[in-house]
């Protein structure tokens, strides 16, 4: 697949054959994987979570395989330090010098499994990389190849080891995507298909192609002033819930606003957006910047999953449809 995509319909039809080639091998990860094409053609990261089982892995796998570019894994534990991530100086006998070697960040798909796992001082390695696409390092800073994104996956009950994830650590992943148990069909599929082993793609997607589609989505893909006021109105009445301590913030409208033009095209080959995009991905893109109340996360803990995404995105429906739709 060399030709470049020249229009948003094409753009539907990459998207489609990605979802296509992992939902080949993984049952039941449609929507995750359109999150994740979705993720990569707006300049954004992606936070899985899920239970031990459920393919958060395999999906991330999955996805950087299916395109044609560098890719990297880096499995956190607790003695992982920021140059194992970002690089750093070896002396060269031969030139008696010290040189740079680059870690694993240098990459175009970065896949952090259980990101949780490694310590403060080497998730903060990742900030400058996820906001600003560069590095600093040994006083030195590089620029980091476009196409960049960052996988990252996290255990949904996992305590004993982990550290938490900081709220300025969460506020640079565009999505928290949610992975749960198959229901009874799926599972029967997945028994099926479990002597499967081959995870290779029939083709891949090119750099010069997703380069192309993301610059038309972000040149192409219109908002009108009412839906700019729609996704405003949304994050300020998160800041307005009585059990959060903390809404989202201004980029938290700016996440949504590119989710919601990714969405357009990714799913519908559209060259503006409506105010059905923006519900679409508002439960995704805001799931995870909401700080609640002590009181809040006591009621949470009380719910069958004991976990609190289910229970943050019970109030996030309940906010989005308080806010009036513009017509």
């Amino acid at each position: 697949m060399t030709e470049e995509k020249n229009n948003l319909n094409e753009i539907k039809e990459l998207s489609d054959k990605i979802t296509g080639e992992i939902q080949n091998r993984l049952v039941g990860s449609e929507d995750v994987a359109r999150s994740l094409v979705i993720s990569l053609l707006v300049g954004g990261h992606v936070l899985i979570e899920g239970f031990p089982g459920t393919g958060k892995t395999l999906v991330s796998n999955l996805f950087s395989k299916s395109l044609d570019l560098s890719t990297s894994r880096i499995q956190s534990t607790a003695d992982l330090m920021p140059a194992d991530i970002t690089g750093t100086r070896i002396y060269n006998p031969k030139s008696r010098e010290f040189e740079f070697r680059e870690g694993p960040i240098f990459a175009n798909i970065i896949v952090v499994d259980e990101i949780n796992r490694s310590p403060p001082k080497s998730q903060s390695a990742l900030l400058e990389c996820m906001q600003e696409k560069q590095v600093s390092a040994d006083g030195v800073t590089s620029k980091l190849d476009e196409p960049f994104m960052v996988i990252a996956t996290k255990n949904a009950l996992e305590l004993e080891g982990t550290y938490p994830l900081p709220e300025a650590q969460l506020d640079r992943f565009l999505f928290r995507l949610v992975m749960k148990y198959p229901d009874e069909s799926e599972e029967v599929e997945i028994l099926n298909r479990s002597k499967q082993s081959d995870t290779s793609t029939s083709s891949k997607i090119e750099k010069s192609v997703l380069l192309n589609a993301k610059n038309m989505i972000h040149t192409g893909v219109k908002a009108n002033p009412n839906v700019l006021s729609y996704i405003a109105d949304i994050v300020r009445s998160t800041n307005e819930l009585p059990k959060v301590v903390l809404g989202g913030s201004p980029r938290s409208a700016e996440a949504l606003l590119y989710a919601a033009k990714g969405y357009a095209a990714v799913t519908e080959g559209r060259n503006y957006v409506v105010p059905d995009d923006v519900k679409a991905v508002s439960l995704d893109v805001l799931n995870h910047r909401l700080i609640l109340r002590q009181d809040a996360l006591f009621e949470a803990s009380e719910t069958e999953e004991n976990w609190t995404v289910p229970y943050i995105k019970k109030i996030l429906t309940e906010c989005i449809n308080n806010v009036a739709v513009p017509s």
